[in-house]
């Protein structure tokens, strides 16, 4: 059996996907990855072959699209997605996607062309259609104004989404042999999608859908600690971890960080990240690390500041480490209010902080009763979310049974 696993985004949608690679292939599944030209080292850490599709993510990052801009970067990406994986879906007996909905609803049309399963997964229960709650507003347009309707703001945002990317999708359904889609959403998500979030942390709202939520797709990650850092970790006491991961920090964001935990007596280890951070001086309390082992390093230190991705939360909460969320965009205010909700940290109000700002939701993280709270909160945290997912995927295929009709 072969399946294809597809996502256009950066590092926090790469390696859930990896985690259910690694869980496939322990099942017998040869396993395809689709995704960013980016993704190699990472896929290759794990043996996993890359299909490259599309140009860098890194680059799309840095590339400050506005809102305007979303039209034209969803026809490209989905001209992108019906040129290149069609000839990747060849032999595989089912597709998965995550990620932007403009990329998955064109796999799922090259998946219905070849006549396979498709199954989309998402990270966070707000993005999944539901009467019960509204949803984020619309890409580039503004809150509805005296609409209380769940469905009717739903149906907004599907509208939206059609507007942005229903033209070129259809275009090229059409150019292989494909009638229309007018329900974006009900064609991407599908009826019964698969929520690769932890039910603590993001615990699955009341929806319409079939959802079936499986825990976080993570995996034990076995990477030592450098020499470098294991010195700075055993020269004082614990540091405070502050990073934005594959995102744009906020406007002197170093600086800030760095100033607000010296205030407070404590010492820094700065993740570089896609924003390429970089220390303020040469002191010795600081220390600035690359691509590093998330699940050893934040069980050794006193507090993460971090953006809010889901993978860095998930990791932190994990780990039972106090944090402070500075969410940037999408779902990172989501994980910031659950962070704050579960007490085991704070969410920090807007996405560029201050020293006086970070410095106040730093008191907070590192209060003793934030620590004893996210040491009981990590005891629940589950880690086979991803064995979970690999399981229902095969079951729907060996069984002839899948998610969604094809």
């Amino acid at each position: 059996m072969r399946v294809l696993l597809s996502t256009t985004g950066s590092r926090g949608d790469l390696d859930p996907l990896v985690a259910l690679a690694v869980r496939l292939r322990a099942l017998d599944v040869e396993v395809r990855v689709c995704a960013p030209p980016d993704s190699g080292a990472r896929l290759a850490e794990a043996g996993l072959p890359l299909v490259p599709i599309g140009g860098s993510a890194r680059a799309k990052v840095h590339g400050k699209p506005s809102p305007k801009d979303a039209p034209r970067l969803s026809a490209e990406a989905i001209a992108t997605q019906f040129a290149e994986v069609p000839a990747a879906v060849e032999g595989c007996d089912a597709v998965l996607a995550t990620g932007v909905l403009a990329a998955a609803v064109s796999v799922r049309s090259v998946a219905e062309k070849q006549g396979i399963p498709y199954v989309y997964a998402c990270h966070c229960p707000i993005f999944l259609p539901s009467p019960y709650y509204p949803p984020p507003p619309p890409l580039g347009e503004p809150p509805a104004r005296d609409v209380t309707d769940n469905r009717v703001l739903w149906e907004r945002n599907n509208q939206s989404a059609y507007r942005r990317f229903g033209d070129p999708l259809n275009e090229e359904r059409a150019a292989i042999g494909l009638p229309p889609v007018a329900d974006i959403f009900g064609y991407g998500y599908t009826d019964r999608p698969l929520l690769a979030a932890d039910p603590v942390l993001a615990p699955l709202q009341p929806t319409d859908l079939d959802v079936v939520q499986t825990g976080a797709w993570i995996l034990p990650d076995e990477r030592p600690l450098s020499a470098e850092l294991e010195a700075f970790l055993a020269a004082g006491p614990p540091p405070v971890y502050v990073g934005f991961g594959s995102l744009r920090a906020p406007e002197d964001a170093a600086r800030v960080a760095i100033e607000a935990i010296r205030g407070l007596g404590r010492r820094v280890i700065l993740s570089r990240g896609w924003a390429d951070l970089t220390l303020i001086d040469d002191r010795d309390d600081c220390f600035a690390v690359g691509e590093v082992n998330h699940q050893a390093l934040f069980r050794r230190v006193a507090a993460v500041v971090h953006h809010g991705g889901v993978g860095t939360t998930t990791a932190a909460t994990g780990a039972g480490v106090p944090q402070v969320v500075v969410p940037q965009m999408a779902d990172q205010p989501y994980f910031a209010g659950r962070v704050a909700a579960l007490g085991v940290g704070a969410a920090h109000d807007g996405p560029t902080p201050t020293v006086e700002s970070l410095s106040a939701a730093l008191a907070t993280a590192l209060a003793p009763e934030t620590r004893t709270r996210a040491t009981a909160v990590a005891g629940t945290i589950r880690t086979d979310g991803a064995t979970v997912a690999a399981e229902l995927l095969l079951d729907a295929v060996t069984q002839e049974t899948p998610p969604v009709s094809v």
